[in-house]
Parts: C-alpha cells; structure tokens; sequence
C-alpha cells in the first residue's frame, strides 16, 4: 500500500532533503549523522557527516577534496546494488554528470522516488550515461532549465577550439574549465576527436584527472603548464580553472586565445 501523500515522509529541514523511514539526508548541507551522497562537487559533498553511502568512485573523490569523508564510516554502493537503509531500500543509478555520479532511487512500501542530484542527458565519454528510472515522483535538479540556456554540443566546441589551434599556431588556446568533470570531459572529447598532442594543466587540475585515470578514464599525455617554459606551450591547449586564467598566472602564456568551457 503506498503512502497517500509523499511529504509525510520526504521532508525538507535545515540540513536538506531528509527520508525519514530511512533516517538519511540526501547530499545534506552539512554535519547529517546519514548522509547519502549523489556526486563529489562541493555543493554536494560536504564535510562533517557521521556516515556517508556513495558509489566507490563519489568516495574517492571526497577523500581527495576533503580529506576525511564522515567521521564514523562510509559505504561504498555499486551502481544498480539495491541499499536497505532503515525501512527504505536506496539503489543509485547512474547520472551522467561526473564521475561516480548518482541519482537516488528511495523505494517504500511500493511507491519509488528518484532525487536526481545533478544530471546531463548528453553523451560524456568520462562517466556512465543519465539511466531513465520509472518511479512515482521525480526529485530534479534545475540549475539550467530556462530556455534561456542552450548548449552547444560538446564535438562541435571541441571542432572550434581545434579549427582555432590550426588558424592561431604560434598562440597558447587557454580553456577555463571546473577541476571536476568539465576538465576530464573536454579531454577525452578532444581525444575522441583525434587529437593525440600533450594538453598542458595547471597544477589545481592534476589530481582530478590522475583519479579518473585511477578509474580508468583515460586521458592521454598529460603535462604541467605550471613548469613549463613559455615557447612549449606556443601552439598547444591549456586547461586551467577560471580563476587562474584572471590572474597574474596566465601573464607566463603566449599570446593565449582563452575561452571558457
């Protein structure tokens, strides 16, 4: 028999999304004795929980980021490996979004609830693709829902910024990018479109991609811009955060074409 009205058991307190027959908070602002965590981005993944369930890959990247990932243990969930917590069974199901990212099925007494996290229907060679769960409610994220935002396809950019490296070759194509996903995503497209040259990285963007590789993401030659002389870099792709890209870093960069991704 399912539960007439949702909201009688999915709440919103002041630490976020909270199950309560499962005693578990979804991607909670901080400091949950449960938590349940979609993927690694800060926004999600914060510090100060007792315990934590992700997928294998979500935890690793939270130790990298943040040291300590709860306080009292973390559990590792496979994708499609059904969870009992509490009264509730939790399967995480993949995203598409990063990394180990995960949306939350929450089953109970026949009704089925998927809180999404973040999510991308697109194609992204880094992560497994955004899995279509039926269930009876739908949790979404909607960081980009307004027509306003459109997005170009990820193979027709990455063409741009290749047709530009072929027009400019004596100058740096500097692409500010998110250390988390963006980064590892623009790579492997490059790649897949068959280019094989080393792609320099500031250094905030290294361990990123050493753990995807860790998982087996893999990302060709990769190599520090931040010890690099200026004349390697003529000609070639450098990825750095945004931030970096706006400060006296990107001064050592010849004559860079930027863009953002």
């Amino acid at each position: 028999m399912r539960p007439e009205r949702f909201d009688t058991w999915l709440t919103v307190d002041s630490k976020g999304l909270y199950c309560r027959p499962g005693g578990f908070h979804i991607d909670p602002y901080g400091g949950a004795k449960r938590a349940v965590i979609t993927h690694g981005h800060s926004d999600h993944a914060r510090p100060g929980h007792d315990h934590v369930l992700a997928t294998p890959e979500t935890l690793a990247v939270m130790k990298a980021r943040l040291g300590t990932v709860a306080k009292r243990g973390t559990q590792a969930a496979a994708y499609g490996e059904a969870i009992k917590i509490g009264e509730v069974t939790v399967t995480l199901v993949p995203a598409g979004h990063v990394l180990g990212s995960a949306q939350v099925l929450i089953e109970w007494k026949g009704a089925r609830v998927v809180a999404s996290g973040d999510y991308k229907r697109a194609a992204d060679p880094t992560c497994p693709g955004f899995e279509l769960v039926p269930c009876d409610l739908f949790i979404t994220e909607a960081t980009f829902a307004l027509p306003v935002f459109q997005h170009g396809d990820a193979r027709e950019e990455a063409a741009k910024l290749l047709k530009s490296r072929a027009q400019f070759p004596e100058r740096a194509h500097v692409v500010g990018v998110y250390g988390l996903g963006k980064c590892q995503r623009l790579i492997a497209v490059l790649r897949a479109a068959g280019y094989e040259r080393p792609i320099y990285l500031h250094g905030a963007l290294a361990e990123c991609c050493a753990l995807y590789e860790s998982f087996g993401v893999r990302l060709g030659e990769l190599r520090s811009a931040t010890g690099a002389k200026r004349d390697e870099m003529k000609g070639e792709i450098v990825l750095a955060p945004p931030s970096a890209i706006a400060d006296r870093w990107s001064r050592r960069l010849p004559d860079p074409v930027t863009a953002f991704a």
